[in-house]
């Protein structure tokens, strides 16, 4: 009896592994074939709505404020009045210096007449060439101070002109800082600030990796940029007008300036607004699903169909955005797997999952929608 058990027991071995491996349970996946088009590589930013001119009005002269010509919000024109201010010294000054031209010119005419005089009794031999010459630096001493005295006119002309403050822009007038009777100090005290609101600025920055197609579209006169304010307050079209010289080496981005026309008012200073400029295009690229992109310790790879089973595929990313990425490893028209990545295995069977048709006629699995936002993770192919 134990001479029959222990020839069973050897004989369980063999025939253990003479029996035939069971197969590989095929995985359901989607499929989507890898397509070959021109990618368009659009740069999504925050940016902020920023005047293209913003001018504190201030005096230039010490003074009181006679009278405002203008309305909090009003919009004003380059050169319209806003301000008088208190001018009755320098009406005096002026009024003083024409007062001094008229006494010199009434000195230079009858130093002339002495001048003439003297060169008539020299003429005559009645007085010497040096009579004569003191005459003639009388009247060019005159004449010196006559210039003297109109320079002292157009400056007393400049500082009467200070008494008038104008718009230095066109623009909307901010809050009104003064009042009539209201002392001010030169350069300092700020009266109102006017803003240009048309056309207007939006700033943002640029990643360094699109420098040199910004500067390229800037040359061209700009690229196409668009702004849409939240809550659908609207979309706007402009064009690229700034890049700056330098990038930030705490962002690795450069600032940027783009223009827009802003005639309904609807762009206000210090409004957020999303930025999309379509930076260049990447003629023929391969484009998967950036939703297919698996993270390995390896790089990146997709899983590819070939011959029933999947095939793991390293590649390169281009560009990725949106839905979609550009990559190179993969050929126009390869089938890579999407959805049910996960449960894939290098060299394991797939099967594609069957599709249903949606409203719009288009076919698509079950859980694509699903399947797509998870973040997939793989081991090493």
């Amino acid at each position: 009896m134990a001479g029959c058990s222990e020839k069973a027991a050897s004989q369980a071995p063999a025939a253990a592994a003479s029996a035939p491996t069971a197969p590989q349970t095929a995985v359901t996946v989607s499929l989507v074939p890898a397509q070959q088009r021109d990618f368009v590589v659009v740069l999504k930013a925050s940016g902020t709505v920023t005047p293209l001119t913003s001018v504190d009005v201030r005096a230039q002269v010490t003074s009181t404020v006679s009278k405002v010509h203008i309305r909090e919000g009003q919009f004003v024109k380059s050169g319209e009045l806003l301000f008088t201010l208190d001018a009755r010294t320098d009406e005096a000054n002026a009024a003083k210096a024409r007062a001094q031209l008229a006494k010199d010119n009434a000195t230079l005419a009858d130093a002339q007449r002495q001048f003439a005089r003297a060169q008539q009794l020299f003429s005559q031999n009645f007085i010497s060439q040096g009579a004569v010459d003191t005459a003639q630096a009388q009247v060019e001493s005159i004449s010196a101070t006559i210039a003297a005295d109109q320079a002292a006119i157009d400056a007393a002309r400049v500082a009467l002109s200070y008494s008038r403050v104008t718009a230095p822009n066109s623009g909307r007038a901010g809050a009104v800082n003064v009042s009539a009777g209201s002392a001010i100090q030169a350069n300092q005290t700020a009266l109102v600030t006017i803003t240009q609101l048309d056309p207007m600025g939006v700033a943002f920055s640029i990643p360094q990796r699109d420098l040199q197609d910004a500067l390229a579209a800037l040359k061209d006169g700009g690229a196409s940029v668009s702004a849409a304010l939240a809550d659908g307050g609207g979309t706007f079209k402009g064009r690229l007008q700034f890049v700056d010289n330098a990038v930030d080496p705490s962002s690795g981005a450069v600032k940027a300036k783009a223009v827009f026309d802003n005639k309904d008012g609807k762009l206000w200073p210090g409004a957020f607004v999303e930025v999309t400029q379509t930076v260049s295009t990447l003629k023929d690229a391969v484009v998967v699903p950036q939703a297919s992109l698996i993270q390995t310790a390896r790089g990146t790879i997709v899983y590819v169909k070939e011959d029933g089973k999947a095939v793991a595929r390293p590649i390169k990313l281009v560009y990725a955005q949106g839905n979609d990425a550009a990559v190179t490893g993969v050929k126009p028209g390869e089938a890579v797997v999407l959805d049910g990545k996960q449960n894939v295995r290098p060299n394991s069977p797939i099967v594609e999952r069957a599709k249903e048709s949606r409203p719009d006629g288009k076919a698509e699995s079950k859980s694509a929608a699903a399947d797509a936002a998870k973040p997939a993770k793989a081991g090493t192919p």
